[in-house]
């Protein structure tokens, strides 16, 4: 009896023991596939508690411009002489899709930053984990630590001082859930000496058809197989940075459809497909082309290569025979008179041109104390001096009207040509440029699968270029095709393409796979007790 009693206790405690481990393992396959446990929604403590040490971990973008950087550390070493308690982490990445690749990463794992400069389409897909990415309108109202609050160190803008259009690109699903950081849209950077000898006049405003017939006019060829326009062996008339921009501005110029906010697709209609004819031929003539073909518009034109070149205001310093950054040999440069205008339009009396430019969200933790020290770095970033400070690297505008009508940015701007640098005159005419056309910018709606919307509307120009350098034949049976391959490669006849979006981000984390497997292993062991343990009664018996 009492070796019976032993034996029925041990298979009970294997039991107990296989269970416990399959409700851990389980657990923990849990927590390391969806991330930490959900978090509840964040509320605004009443005080900030100045007695605990807070470390807000920070992400932001940078490419090799070190004066941004020297803004960044500047903007941390500021903020936390104010804030003794809370000590700024930053990383540095060189481009917003690694940001965003590690952000979906780090959701994963529970791990995200405290704030991150982002753009609106890729905080719809942080959106999708639970209370992840913070809303903000309680903050932004909030009287002590909200938009210019009363207990704030610093002197942070009113919510009224932040540019409305800018503002209005924070909101999805009718919250705020970020805060503008910069803004720039794109312009056409012109060799004005080119388009002169070419006979013409430039325009105050370019259109499309402008723009085409010049870039027509410059494929003309010497006998000796040079151009006739520079004398050299290359010349691509017209380059243009952002597809994807090309497109969604050429629809939007011309009243068709693109996307809906709630996330209905009509980038695939009449007036694309028509527009992606007209490219097909240009790019047949030599007079078209594309960064991602042919490399940097700014390294063409500033060799003398290339007439209209499109890219962000913020590339502005790359830009012109003076420009103070540059990726060709000085003896490479072409002297000539650099012109900044909008993108081509279709209607100059109306123009549309895109806003673009990074944007900071805040991530919710469990300690609301952690988040709204987080937020108060964040808001930090909205202050005069950053936004100034980082304004004055690049093309960019502040974001906020307190900032543009400083003194300091004011005077920034009026000393525009005193030198190649600070106040190189492309950039600042650039920024110039987006000030003066601030109302006449537009945003493309956000949710979760507009990036890869995004995307594919890049892609179809992309793919009819090179489908033309190929030697292919784009008709009507291409275009067809073209819409299907591109609908399939970024899931856009999924019901919900925010689905798309999650299952473009790449294979699991390997400690998900790594806690999935240690689950299945699990799984296994419980069947074979199992299963051992039927053999042995049905012996017995």
């Amino acid at each position: 009896m009492r070796t019976k009693n032993k034996k029925d206790k041990t298979h009970t405690n294997r039991r107990k023991t296989l269970v416990s481990l399959f409700i851990g393992v389980s657990l923990l396959t849990l927590t390391g596939c969806h991330g930490s446990k959900a978090l509840p929604e964040f509320t605004v403590p009443a005080e900030f508690d100045t007695s605990t040490n807070y470390e807000v971990t920070f992400w932001a973008k940078n490419d090799t411009n070190k004066n941004q950087t020297d803004v960044y550390k500047k903007a941390i070493v500021d903020f936390e002489s104010l804030y003794p308690n809370i000590k700024v982490n930053m990383k540095l990445y060189t481009d917003y899709g690694r940001i965003f690749s590690d952000v979906i990463t780090n959701i994963a794992t529970g791990t995200t930053p405290n704030v991150c400069i982002t753009y609106p389409d890729h905080i719809a897909t942080y959106m999708t984990g639970k209370n992840t990415v913070v809303p903000l309108d309680g903050l932004f109202a909030d009287e002590k630590y909200g938009l210019g609050g009363s207990a704030l160190l610093y002197d942070g803008p009113a919510q009224e001082e932040i540019v409305p259009q800018f503002l209005s690109e924070c909101v999805l699903e009718d919250r705020h859930y970020a805060i503008p950081y910069m803004r720039s849209t794109e312009c056409c950077y012109i060799n004005k000496d080119y388009v002169e000898k070419l006979g013409y006049t430039l325009p105050d405003v370019l259109t499309w058809d402008f723009i085409w017939e010049v870039s027509e006019a410059a494929t003309a060829k010497n006998a000796d197989g040079t151009f006739a326009l520079n004398g050299q062996n290359v010349m691509i008339p017209f380059i243009y940075k952002s597809t994807d921009n090309m497109m969604i501005q050429y629809l939007k110029q011309r009243g068709a459809d693109y996307s809906t906010p709630e996330g209905d697709i009509g980038l695939f209609n009449d007036t694309t497909e028509s527009f992606l004819y007209e490219i097909a031929d240009h790019v047949d003539s030599g007079a078209f082309s594309t960064f991602k073909i042919s490399s940097y518009p700014a390294n063409f034109l500033n060799a003398g290569q290339c007439v209209f070149a499109i890219d962000s205001t913020a590339g502005a310093t790359w830009m012109g025979a003076d420009a103070p950054l540059s990726d060709i040999s000085e003896d490479a440069f072409v002297d000539f008179e650099t012109a900044v205008r909008m993108v081509p339009q279709i209607d100059p009396e109306n123009p549309q041109m895109i806003s673009q430019g990074p944007s900071i969200c805040v991530f919710n933790k469990a300690d609301p104390q952690e988040v709204l020290a987080s937020w108060l770095f964040a808001q930090y970033l909205l202050t005069d001096e950053v936004q100034i400070g980082y304004a004055r690297t690049e093309g960019y505008l502040p974001v906020t009207v307190k900032a543009q009508e400083s003194p300091a940015y004011q005077d920034y701007l009026s000393r525009s040509g005193e030198d190649n640098e600070t106040h190189y005159s492309i950039k600042l005419n650039a920024s110039k440029l987006l000030l003066a056309h601030t109302e006449d910018t537009f945003v493309t709606p956000v949710f979760n699968g507009s990036a890869s919307l995004r995307n594919a509307a890049g892609q179809l120009i992309e793919n009819v270029a090179n489908a033309v350098r190929r030697g292919e034949k784009v008709d009507d049976a291409y275009m067809e095709a073209l819409t299907a391959d591109v609908t399939a490669l970024y899931r856009l006849d999924q019901k919900d393409i925010a689905t798309a979006s999650r299952q473009k981000l790449g294979p699991l984390p390997h400690t998900a796979v790594l806690l999935l497997a240690m689950l299945a292993f699990v799984w296994c062991l419980i069947l074979l007790y199992i299963l051992s343990d039927f053999v042995k009664k049905r012996k017995k018996h």
